[in-house]
């Protein structure tokens, strides 16, 4: 198979179309159905320069742009880039009509090592007996079970104990790493930006094109560095800090760019909190979310089972940070906000820029720019809420911990200080579902679950759960859910009429206890004067 360098980053595969892929990641082998295998978690090019004499990286690109030109095979007539895939991510819901295609076209997957499997989305967190009561979800099961299998995709299923949502595993098995591609057939893919990859949710015809070439074309972003400085206050987490960033720029904001979240507040957090603000970033019409590398990437990344060991990891490592922009990166535009004007925030609408400070009332329609007033008044009549009436104190029905935005140890810790010994308010329905199989078994092993338990929540496997109604989570007629997840859209939880307020882990576990929205600072200093 002839391979020749290109440059110090891309190589050229012949096999009568071009294949570019990054030399410092990728080594070419024979591989099966006459296709290469390719070796990319963080396994660098032996043939490569060392990262310390890499020239052409020190220019004026960001990230992004780095890691597209990277990964870039063409570019076609109408400006579109073939970018091969680092890494692509399966579940079960959107791969079988993919598979489906591969296998009506007489396709093979074309890089099998590269693409792995989980359940999460159907996956009952109450009873996962087999048959599942559901017949389509029991369906949707055995067909990725069957694929799998017969295109030779790694699947992390229910007896496997690596199983979780999708976006808990990758960060979690060490297959999200700096510098990748990575697409998944599931809008909050943006979540592994936060170890400095390109990340991006696809739909399930792209599924089937990057099962079948590696590849898929897309247009390139701009880029906007969204930078938040300063410390947090106490009460305040990284899901109040998206919240807040979807709620100024909105949820049209980003259409059409790539975020670079910068500034001190993002350097201070954990690579958990980074995953949570990445996440989101589809709900402000970015197409991706992403945070330069550091020292805690690399940090949280040692000794994770998929990434290289030993002097590949350190020799990876140097590299990883070498992706990160530069202080002369240039980007296509900036808006720098302050953590001192962030609280506890919650959503009293339909979309996750319709939200407020906990301290803050509902806006006045008359208030609000023309263009926006028809939908403001139709969110506050579907929530029952008036204008300017204030959001702590809205009564809840349902607390749901959980979700790939807020269901990661330092999240269920978080919600655990809270509730301990306190009691579910009455009528109140309190679930925590955690992230994965692994996640819930450190919980436990913390104890975690028993101090849920005796406050009176239900302890769940790992699942997706009530963020989405494809399982037996689901909301009930007009409830309201005090929810950690992602999206507050109308039926999102599974009841076309029930409400949803978003927020964080330790909002929604005061809520919890109080059995209305709670200002979780009020509520901290209750309790240590109790």
């Amino acid at each position: 198979m002839p391979v020749r360098l290109l440059s110090q980053f891309r190589v050229e595969i012949d096999r009568g179309s071009n294949l570019a892929i990054s030399a410092l990641y990728c080594v070419a082998a024979n591989g099966s159905h006459g296709i290469p295998r390719i070796r990319y978690f963080g396994l660098p090019d032996p043939s490569a320069p060392s990262p310390s004499k890499i020239t052409a990286m020190s220019d004026k690109r960001n990230l992004f742009n780095k890691v597209w030109d990277q990964h870039s095979v063409r570019t076609t007539p109408d400006g579109q880039t073939q970018l091969f895939i680092g890494l692509h991510l399966i579940h079960e819901v959107t791969s079988p009509q993919a598979f489906e295609i591969l296998r009506d076209r007489g396709l093979k997957v074309a890089c099998p090592k590269q693409t792995f499997a989980t359940v999460d989305h159907i996956v009952p967190t109450a009873d996962q007996a087999r048959p599942f009561q559901d017949d389509l979800a029991e369906q949707m099961m055995s067909a990725i079970e069957r694929n799998c299998d017969e295109f030779g995709v790694t699947l992390l299923d229910l007896e496997d104990n690596r199983q979780g949502i999708v976006h808990v595993v990758g960060p979690e098995q060490g297959l999200t790493q700096p510098g990748m591609t990575i697409v998944c057939g599931d809008s909050h893919t943006s979540t592994h930006g936060a170890f400095g990859s390109i990340a991006i949710g696809i739909g399930t015809s792209n599924v089937a094109q990057v099962l079948a070439t590696q590849t898929m074309f897309l247009n390139r972003p701009k880029v906007r560095r969204v930078v938040v400085n300063g410390d947090l206050a106490p009460g305040v987490y990284a899901k109040d800090v998206i919240l807040y960033i979807i709620q100024q720029l909105g949820v049209q904001g980003g259409v059409g760019y790539a975020y670079e979240y910068a500034g001190s507040t993002f350097d201070a957090m954990s690579m958990e909190e980074r995953m949570t603000v990445c996440n989101m970033s589809i709900e402000g019409g970015a197409r991706c979310g992403y945070i330069n590398p550091d020292a805690k990437t690399v940090e949280y990344l040692r000794g994770r089972p998929f990434c290289p060991q030993g002097a590949e990891f350190d020799k990876a490592a140097e590299w990883w940070l070498s992706q990160a922009s530069g202080d002369d990166a240039e980007f296509d535009d900036e808006v720098v906000f302050n953590a001192a004007d962030i609280e506890p925030t919650v959503t009293w609408g339909i979309t996750p820029a319709q939200s407020v400070g906990v301290s803050q009332s509902l806006p006045k329609v008359a208030d609000c720019p023309p263009e926006d007033q028809t939908l403001i008044r139709e969110a506050m009549q579907f929530m029952d809420l008036e204008e300017a009436s204030p959001i702590e104190g809205t009564k809840i029905d349902v607390a749901f911990i959980g979700s790939c935005t807020n269901s990661r140890m330092s999240d269920l810790r978080e919600a655990a200080d809270v509730v301990k010994g306190q009691q579910v308010a009455g009528g109140v329905k309190a679930i925590v579902v955690p992230g994965s199989q692994l996640v819930r078994e450190e919980a436990m092993n913390e104890g975690l679950h028993e101090v849920f338990e005796a406050a009176g929540f239900e302890w769940r496997e790992a699942g997706c759960s009530m963020c989405l109604a494809m399982n037996p989570d689901k909301l009930q007629g007009r409830e309201v859910c005090a929810s950690s997840s992602n999206r507050n859209f109308k039926g999102r939880q599974g009841s076309p009429t029930g409400r949803t307020l978003l927020m964080s882990p330790a909002m929604v576990a005061a809520a919890a206890i109080t059995g209305h929205v709670t200002d979780i600072r009020q509520f901290a200093m209750a309790g240590a004067t109790a």
